[in-house]
């Protein structure tokens, strides 16, 4: 609109809440709309009109009904008000409806002219009142509102200012001379009084016509306007984003769609393709979204909306960053901007696509069922698909769909859970910044960083761990509860804990050195672990240290599968078995990387001699720049050889089994040069050092060389105990240590 309309609507509003600087911040209802036409050809004002908002008394609920009292109180004084006519409508609906008729009828009785614009002091009482309490009653908003001047704005031409918050009718009549009566001074937070409404809008008339007149001889061109609609739009990561332009809103619900964050912040200007839903990990919406306007100013009113509702919710708002955004919904690939530049497209994200899934399966799977008329024609055939791959051009199950218009996309949505091949497919409404953040997880950059390449070379070829083989002979259990002990996973094994290998249980720790729901068991065969994961799999387990009980899911591994994951690397889906994939979808657990010196523990004190570990552990040899020792606790492995550990993958704790939950620490009695042998997995029957004795005849072990530790010295809790004894003519040279169970 360049040049000057006829007519100005000055406009004010007020709310059953605050007025002022804080209209329209405590998501409070409109009750009063004053307003007043002004002539700008001839210079001459129309009469002041008044319009209360009052809900029919039947509809309210028993609190609305005492606030409404208190409002009909305070407007028994309208006869006072000084408006010219009142007029009374029972919902904002009805309101906005008669006061587009009651404008249009006086425009025409006035003859002159047809174009008409509105008039506020200041954004809020169209951006902050209007528009948010229409979009959330899903009411349809008459055209006039979406365009309107700011007389603030329009005055600071002629009276320059840095700061339009520190403007009000009263600085600007002062200003051009106006006089004026003695403001009336209420409480912002409060219900503003009737008479203020009025004397607001005579004030601003009398600005109008004093910018009208000479010598300023103002003209009202370019309004500000609302954007009726929100478009969807792509973002290139080289693109400059402004960090007072974007906010970040927290607790969206799950369904909810960029649509629906342009709905929340009605009134305010959305920048193209401002709307980026967030994801979590696992490539699910987490509730989060950040938004970018067209300006500091729109941005600084959406942080106004702070706790306001969306439905039942209520939304944080918080400001955010240009880098944030551009982290969301920036993007590089050319398929991704070549998908996204059709414009008024609705786009529809597909999710647990099989493998081998074909752009003539999907099109089938959209296409109608026998007997069904309901259509949901995918845009544009073949090219209306994306797949989403991995940079190896492996399929992750995920792809993004275009329909033509809503209608379509929802009898799309209805298809949600449907079969393709088989597997069900579950379908979301999505967006164009979900589209490019989901490319950018799976295409841009690997999901699991390497480490450097000179490191690997240095990796050892000795394993504390069964060495690989494509033999299925282990278990994995997934979804132990946290508080599970060895003691519990062996009374869920029940008949099958014979089966279990000495030192044969792994429990599964996080980077925080707590349970992760993992563990791995070496079985004695690979039929009596298929047998075991046949029977138990999905057997609920409880744990001694807790009251809740969890299923527990049970699936054969190689000792191959075992060893990877327990020493720090990453199962692929595409090696593993089908139910080995971890929760996230993938089939990978978290990214190997070295171990930073800050996750460093205090060094344990040795507990055997440099030669005795040397004796009964081999050489691991060095597998890190910067090693660290493994935390004080139990000594199952020597602290003389290094063990390396990743602290942001998983890595095991030390091994266990039915009998003997893992080495013990040497006595510190034990001072004579001869050999020492362990003798593990005793009978609990067992009637002490004199079957010892007997089992060692042939031996020069004297009575008084033998030594029966307590269950408190190994960390049991069963009567199991495992003996040490000297045995001088066993072993020549002195120092040495021997386990029986390795002989």
């Amino acid at each position: 609109m360049t040049a000057q309309v006829d007519y100005l609507v000055v406009l004010f509003t007020a709310t059953s809440g605050a007025s002022g600087e804080l209209l329209g911040s405590d998501e409070k209802e409109l009750v009063r709309i004053v307003w007043q036409l002004v002539d700008l050809t001839n210079q001459q004002l129309g009469q002041v009109n008044e319009l209360l908002i009052r809900p029919d008394p039947s509809e309210l609920t028993e609190k609305e009904e005492e606030e409404d009292v208190e409002e009909e109180e305070s407007v028994e004084e309208e006869s006072g008000s000084g408006a010219d006519c009142i007029s009374t409508a029972t919902s904002l609906e009805s309101a906005l409806n008669m006061f587009h008729l009651q404008l249009t009828n006086q425009v025409n009785s006035m003859g002159a002219g047809t174009s008409v614009c509105l008039c506020t002091d200041g954004q809020l009482h169209i951006r902050q009142v209007i528009h948010p309490e229409a979009a959330s009653k899903n009411i349809l908003v008459p055209d006039c509102f979406y365009s309107f001047f700011d007389l603030r704005k329009e005055f600071t031409k002629h009276f320059p200012t840095p700061d339009l918050k520190a403007f009000n009718v009263y600085v600007m009549a002062e200003s051009l001379s106006i006089s004026v009566d003695v403001p009336m001074l209420w409480d912002p937070s409060a219900i503003m009084p009737p008479k203020v409404a009025v004397q607001q809008v005579q004030l601003m008339s009398s600005i109008v016509l004093a910018l009208l007149s000479e010598p300023m001889c103002h003209i009202f061109t370019k309004p500000e306007r609302v954007l009726e609609k929100f478009e969807s739009g792509t973002c290139s990561k080289m693109e400059k984003v402004c960090d007072n332009t974007v906010i970040r809103a927290r607790g969206l619900p799950w369904q909810s769609s960029d649509q629906d964050i342009a709905r929340f912040f009605r009134g305010l200007n959305i920048a193209k393709g401002g709307a980026a839903l967030c994801l979590n990990a696992q490539g699910r919406r987490n509730g989060e979204a950040l938004v970018r306007f067209v300006s500091e100013e729109h941005r600084d009113l959406a942080l106004q909306r702070h706790k306001h509702h969306m439905g039942n919710r209520y939304i944080e708002v918080y400001k955010a960053t240009g880098e944030d955004f551009l982290k969301i919904a920036g993007g590089t690939s050319n398929e991704v901007a070549v998908f996204l530049s059709r414009e008024d497209q609705i786009i529809v994200r597909m999710r647990g696509l099989p493998f081998t899934a074909t752009h003539e399966q999907v099109l089938t799977f959209f296409s109608p069922a026998d007997g069904l008329k309901e259509m949901c024609p995918v845009s544009g055939g073949k090219d209306g698909i994306l797949f989403v791959r991995y940079p190896d051009g492996r399929p992750t199950g995920d792809a993004f769909v275009l329909f033509a218009s809503e209608e379509h996309a929802q009898s799309a949505l209805r298809k949600h859970k449907e079969i393709l091949g088989k597997r069900y497919i579950e379908l979301f409404k999505s967006t164009a910044a979900e589209v490019q953040q989901v490319l950018n997880r799976y295409s841009s950059a690997p999901l699991i960083s390497v480490a450097p390449a000179p490191l690997v070379t240095m990796l050892p070829t000795m394993s504390l761990l069964p060495p690989p083989g494509g033999m299925r002979n282990c278990l994995r259990l997934r979804g132990l509860p946290y508080t599970a002990s060895i003691e519990d996973i062996l009374t869920f094994l029940g008949e099958f804990t014979q089966d279990v290998q000495p030192h044969g249980v792994h429990m599964v720790l996080n980077q925080q050195g707590r349970p992760s729901g993992d563990c791995f068991i070496q079985m004695t065969s690979a039929e009596r672990a298929l047998l075991a994961s046949q029977r138990l799999h999905k057997h609920m387990m409880s744990s001694q240290r807790g009251a809740n009980s969890r299923y527990v899911e049970v699936f054969p591994c190689s000792a191959e599968e075992m060893s990877l994951v327990l020493m720090g690397g990453s199962l692929s889906h595409m090696h593993t078995h089908t139910h080995t994939r971890s929760r996230n979808g993938t089939g990978l657990s978290p990214p190997p990387c070295l171990s930073p010196p800050s996750y460093s523990f205090t060094p344990a004190q040795p507990v055997l001699t440099p030669e005795a570990a040397a004796a009964l552990y081999p050489p691991i040899g060095p597998m890190m720049l910067a090693p660290r020792p493994l935390p004080p606790g139990h000594a199952y492995y020597p602290a003389s050889a290094q063990l390396y550990m990743n602290y942001a993958a998983y890595y095991p704790s030390p091994p266990g089994s039915p009998t003997t939950l893992g080495f013990f620490p040497s006595p510190s009695s034990l001072t004579s040069p001869a050999g020492l042998v362990r003798m593990p997995s005793l009978t609990y029957n067992s009637n002490g050092v004199k079957e010892i004795i007997n089992a060692m005849q042939g031996y020069q072990a004297p009575a008084e060389s033998i030594a029966l530790l307590s269950s408190n010295l190994i960390g049991q809790s069963s009567a199991g105990d495992a003996p040490l004894m000297t045995l001088p003519a066993l072993v020549n040279k002195p120092g040495q240590y021997l386990d029986l169970a390795l002989l």
